[in-house]
């Protein structure tokens, strides 16, 4: 595993962060001493580390498991101990455990403009999806939401009805608190309607309405909360299962929430969050959206300028509506349970309720990302502005065609690979078996074709007694190496979906035994070392013409030639590349790799230190 981050007293944290915001699931407490959340540290550890951070702790509030990615331990740590924590490799990062807050509202309409009215028309309306609200809550018994509220849980440490002000001072709702999650703000339940506010024909419509919603207060009635009760949202969101998590909050960067973001989203979690209202400002989109894992969301105004309060930047995916959105909030707050917010908070929901309907149709989260990417609408604002374009719910859904007779016809099929699988090294004939169905054509009618390495088209023909659509291939006619193969099928309304493998044709004998020796192609070395701990990360590629590489080993040496560390590989096929980490609290003067073949030959390259 990479280890890229330094440890160094500037990775501490020492004053908290001024980010927005949100409710989580489940009451915490504050120390002992009476510390409170503001006081707590946050030590991200490698997997399987998070024992010394807590042995480290007076006292830990919560831990993080987000599996490979790495542990994380909140709670109060004293000076003494963080100074030893900042000497040891297995620390990733210590931040101190600042807070995020929801996004100001300033006055968003969006659900005709974004084409939801539509879909709503074919049927479309989000069933089977789970969408997170992360956000101040949900009022648990709001008249346009309350049937399609799954659940909750409350991560703060102020939950409904006990926010005492905070750092920023506030005046929470009046909500009557029927649960622990729920709204004492108004902005987690203005955010909930806009996703999915059911059709019922009082107070307004959401994208999805008959997408689940749960409430993960994340943010307590002030409108903020702390790092680890957004990120225990977010890790709650992946572990339940649930297919949106809709954030409209952010501020600066944590890394206990970016390891959140990531554990979701590689749990196949669509993550999407609100670029801030900074505007106008240029490059100032905050946290959580700008992180890669995130969908960051600007807003506009109803005529299809970029909102003047928008954050702006590189990051920013889509643009969707966001000044003077109607949408429910508490009747404590409104006698007839609506309000006209403005803000990306505003236009976060509308994504997220997008990106359900994807959800519930089948689509993983990096396809439905990249839907929502391929069918959105340029306005004509700025790369930084609007990302891909404006949502286009209707176009996403329905792949932007008309569909008069209401019975989907205009879906493309689905295809898939079935053998050989992504990866795999093939040699002689191979019987190729593609997956395709469409719901308006039989399985054997559709028209099913792959290529090798961008080559012409060979046909497969429909099996019956396996279901998938079947040709010999002979690899012998392709060149030894990588090679892509794309599958297309075609539907009797001529649209058409793609899948790609990447697979390692290898016809070469071997009968001189493997004599031939494999080469290291490539080493890199990158220092990551503090006062403590000489620490380096090698990157290194070998290949084999042979085809039957074996072992790759990194080894740290000091002047003397004694080995102060080392770090081995199986490898296996013609070509290999990885990482190495090694680390020593002695000097090194040299890195050696070796990669070693199945005949025992090898080679060898070193970098001085």
């Amino acid at each position: 595993m990479s280890h890229k981050t330094q440890i160094s007293r500037r990775n501490i944290l020492r004053t908290a962060g001024s980010i927005g915001a949100i409710g989580v699931l489940g009451t915490q407490t504050a120390g002992a001493s009476g510390n409170g959340p503001s006081d707590r540290y946050i030590v991200g550890m490698e997997p399987g580390r998070a024992e010394e951070a807590r042995d480290a702790a007076s006292e830990v509030h919560r831990e993080f498991d987000f599996g490979d990615i790495g542990q994380a331990v909140s709670g109060y740590f004293t000076e003494a101990a963080l100074q030893g924590l900042e000497n040891n490799p297995n620390v990733r990062y210590i931040e101190e455990n600042g807070e995020m807050q929801a996004l100001e509202q300033t006055v968003p309409w969006g659900i005709d403009r974004v084409g939801a009215t539509v879909l709503h028309e074919e049927g479309e309306t989000g069933n089977g999806a789970d969408i997170a609200i992360l956000d101040t809550g949900i009022d648990s018994d709001h008249y346009d939401l309350a049937d399609l509220i799954g659940g909750g849980k409350c991560f703060t440490d102020d939950c409904c009805g006990e926010a005492t002000g905070g750092i920023f001072g506030c005046d929470d709702n009046d909500n009557e608190c029927l649960e622990a999650w729920d709204d004492d703000n108004d902005h987690g339940t203005h955010c909930a309607g806009t996703v999915g506010a059911i059709d019922n024909s009082e107070g307004v419509v959401g994208v999805s309405t008959e997408a689940t919603l749960w409430a993960g207060k994340v943010l307590t009635g002030c409108g903020s909360g702390s790092y680890d009760a957004i990120a225990a949202g977010i890790e709650w969101t992946a572990d339940q299962g649930f297919d949106v998590a809709s954030m409209s909050l952010g501020g600066d960067e944590s890394s206990v929430v970016k390891d959140a973001c990531q554990y979701a989203y590689d749990k196949g979690v669509l993550l999407v969050a609100a670029a801030g209202n900074d505007g106008e400002c240029t490059d100032c989109v905050g946290s959580p959206a700008a992180y890669d894992e995130v969908i960051a969301v600007s807003a506009t105004s109803e005529d299809d300028s970029l909102a003047s309060f928008s954050s702006t930047g590189p990051e920013v995916e889509l643009a969707a509506p966001g000044e003077g959105v109607l949408s429910t909030v508490p009747t404590e707050t409104s006698s007839d349970g609506l309000e006209t917010f403005s803000g990306t908070s505003m236009a976060c929901p509308h994504v997220s309720g997008a990106g359900a309907q994807l959800m519930a149709n089948g689509y993983a989260n990096t396809e439905a990302r990249q839907q929502l990417r391929d069918t959105a609408e340029d306005i004509g604002l700025g790369d930084n502005e609007q990302g891909y374009g404006l949502l286009d719910a209707e176009a996403a859904v329905l792949d932007g065609d008309s569909d008069d007779g209401g019975d989907d016809t205009d879906k493309a099929p689905s295809v898939s690979w079935v053998t050989p699988s992504d990866g795999d090294t093939v040699s002689d004939t191979v019987t190729v078996q593609i997956d395709a169905s469409d719901a308006e054509d039989s399985d054997d009618s559709l028209d099913v074709t792959y290529t090798v390495a961008a080559g012409s088209d060979r046909s497969t023909s429909y099996n019956s007694d396996s279901g998938y659509y079947e040709d010999d291939w002979d690899t012998t006619t392709a060149d030894d190496g990588d090679s892509t193969l794309e599958a297309t099928a075609t539907d009797s309304a001529g649209n058409s979906s793609s899948s790609s493998i990447a697979v390692t044709v290898d016809n070469s004998s071997d009968d001189d035994g493997g004599d031939t020796a494999p080469t290291v192609d490539d080493v890199s070395v990158t220092e990551n070392s503090n006062p403590s701990w000489s620490r380096y990360d090698v990157d290194w590629a070998v290949s084999d013409d042979d085809g039957d590489l074996a072992e790759v080993t990194s080894e740290m040496i000091d002047s003397s030639g004694s080995v102060l560390d080392t770090q081995s590989s199986s490898v296996s096929g013609s070509s290999a590349s990885g990482t190495h980490d090694l680390r020593s609290k002695s000097s090194p003067s040299e890195i050696v790799v070796t990669v070693t073949d199945e005949a025992g030959n090898s080679d060898s390259d070193s970098q001085s230190i």
